[in-house]
């Protein structure tokens, strides 16, 4: 048989057994399954790897969910196993990681100008969490190209600040770790390849400033970035206008609640560690770092200090910030930000006797709100549970544990330094919260959900019961 003609026969059949028998949500369960098979597969190439260095399976198979969720713990250091051209493909992994498998290969399928299926349509609106079919493909080639485009000039102007200021001697390592650090901030990854993560810039504003900008490029969501260029494009019309731009309710929601979480985790940092960890800094100095550890803890991981430094308050702190994580539709991890926002709504609309919860001149779906209150509670017990579970399999201090859950959950990557000491089971524990919090709550758990469900076609009498 003529293997293009075996393709097709095969891709047929494919969908054809997706149609009847598998949903969107476990399709892409199983892709991130397959690439993290692939990933670890890569990671045992000499071709990536330093001459003579040892990982065992356990940690390789680590690293390969870790990069595949773009979290950034791991558990041997990275630049004493992977050679630069491992580097170069943890790169290529934190776009596929971040951006998501859909994302990219209908990227390149609209650069080869192939055709869209509807069954894609429908795989990329599940890979991003997207309501609806109409623009999706449209928003791709845009937030694709915009944060590929944000990549290229951070990298670009990071090489040239970094041999022009001395970090680096040579232009062959300000190019490559300039470029490494614009991706890793653009996906979220804050993987350390050098062992002081940034620390070396830790009075750098502008490099500082830049980073931050970019972590939250890639984490207020790919919607809100097609928002703004829509916006931008219709402020820059000449023509008359017949109608006022209107941004989505998801765009005010993510935008207000990232903003809400940023400045209140500012605060909190500031007040708490200006007596102590900052007390020698400058006050400019004093929010500049506030203002990074608010942005990085929401999801990118990088530091500029040992964790170990801060006040035990501020690392719950800076747990709570992990567990919310990103807006939906970003590379990050988390809650979301409009789970955390709808929660806050709702609780806000209880104790005004409010039977809808609106906002923005718009009403909040019901659903949505069940939606964002059983992500919420099962994410708070997954979380609460492994914590209990590494309590008792691992001799680590409780705070430490706290930390690493909620960094592996919120796809984070900081870490108070016990992601090596943990045992095969915590790693493995580790690791599947890293993937539940790449995949996200809801979906989890509609991964057990039949395709088709079934109308019992009656409602039970109602019966109130006591609350309280």
């Amino acid at each position: 048989m003529n293997i293009s003609r075996f393709a097709r026969l095969t891709q047929r059949r494919g969908k054809t057994f997706l149609s009847k028998n598998v949903s969107s949500i476990q399709v892409i369960v199983f892709y991130y399954i397959v690439m993290t098979i692939v990933s670890l597969g890569l990671f045992y190439l000499p071709f990536f790897r330093e001459a003579g260095s040892h990982a065992s399976f356990i940690d390789l198979f680590f690293m390969a969910v870790s990069t595949v969720s773009v979290t950034g713990l791991t558990t041997f250091p990275i630049n004493d196993v992977f050679n630069d051209r491992g580097v170069v493909l943890l790169e290529v992994l934190f776009q596929v990681g971040g951006l998501g498998i859909m994302m990219i290969s209908t990227f390149f399928a609209i650069v080869s100008r192939r055709k869209i299926s509807l069954k894609q349509r429908q795989l990329i609106m599940t890979d991003m969490n997207q309501p609806k079919l109409s623009g999706i493909v449209r928003m791709i080639r845009t937030t694709f190209t915009i944060i590929l485009l944000c990549q290229v000039v951070a990298g670009s102007i990071f090489a040239v600040y970094f041999h022009l200021y001395g970090y680096y001697d040579n232009w062959r390592d300000a190019i490559f770790y300039g470029f490494y650090q614009a991706i890793s901030a653009v996906t979220n990854s804050g993987f350390d390849v050098t062992g002081n993560s940034i620390l070396p810039f830790s009075h750098d504003y502008f490099f500082l400033t830049s980073i931050m900008l970019l972590i939250f490029v890639g984490g207020i969501g790919f919607p809100v970035i097609m928002d703004f260029r829509e916006w931008l494009q219709f402020k820059l019309k000449k023509k008359r206008r017949q109608l006022p731009f209107r941004f989505s309710l998801f765009t005010k929601i993510a935008v207000l609640a990232f903003v809400i979480l940023f400045i209140g985790g500012t605060i909190a940092i500031f007040f708490l560690e200006k007596d102590h960890l900052f007390k020698d800094y400058s006050v400019s100095g004093m929010w500049m770092n506030s203002m990074f550890y608010s942005m990085t803890t929401r999801n990118a991981g990088l530091q500029i200090h040992d964790l170990g430094n801060f006040q035990t308050t501020t690392l719950i702190v800076f747990s709570l910030l992990m567990f919310i994580g990103c807006s939906p539709s970003s590379v990050g991890g988390g809650i979301r930000t409009t789970t955390i926002a709808i929660i806050g709504l709702y609780l806000y609309a209880f104790l005004k006797s409010e039977d809808n919860i609106n906002i923005f001149g718009r009403r909040i779906d019901e659903d949505d709100v069940r939606k964002s209150v059983v992500v919420f509670m099962l994410s708070m017990g997954m979380c609460f549970f492994c914590v209990l579970f590494l309590t008792a399999t691992e001799d680590i201090p409780l705070i430490a544990i706290i930390v690493e859950v909620s960094s592996a959950f919120g796809t984070t990557g900081l870490s108070l330094g016990i992601t090596g000491d943990l045992s095969a089971i915590g790693k493995l524990v580790i690791a599947l919260l890293m993937f539940i919090g790449r995949i996200g709550m809801l979906y989890t758990l509609m991964l057990f959900v039949p395709k088709e469900t079934r109308d019992i076609g009656y409602e039970y009498p109602t019966e109130k019961i006591i609350i309280g």
